[in-house]
Parts: structure tokens; sequence; C-alpha cells
């Protein structure tokens, strides 16, 4: 029975991301994935607006208080 297990090869060395299997030796096919770790882009906002932003209030509760809320009236 065939059985697959991920890894991931660095400079000619396997690291295991699950479980290595338990075998001493083995016939083995290896096909290799395209790199799929997401790419982190942090957003950077425009050197005209950066650093001027305020916080109105608790970032929890509302900014006015529940006797303004027109939606319970």
């Amino acid at each position: 029975m065939l059985q697959s297990y991920e890894a991931i090869i660095e400079n000619g060395q396997i690291q295991w991301l699950t479980d290595a299997p338990k075998v001493s030796k083995a016939r083995v096919i290896v096909t290799i994935l395209p790199d799929t770790a997401p790419q982190v882009s942090r957003r950077v906002p425009a050197s005209s607006i950066a650093g001027k932003g305020k916080t109105l209030g608790d970032l929890v509760s509302p900014i006015i208080s529940e006797q303004d809320w027109e939606c319970l009236k």
C-alpha cells in the first residue's frame, strides 16, 4: 500500500512535517510542489496620512451612548 509523507527539502536535507516513515530502506517517488507559503505583504499608509489617525473612543465600547442609537428606537 502506498503512503504519503509531507516533508521539506532544504539544502539537500529532508525535514519531515509529519511523523517520519518507519522504514530503513524504501523506493520513493518525489514530487516537487511550488512554494505555497503565503507572501506576507504589509500595507503601508501613504506618507501624507501616516501617523495622523486618532482613536475617538474605546475600541470595545461604542463612541456614542445607547440612547442615541436610531436602530433601537
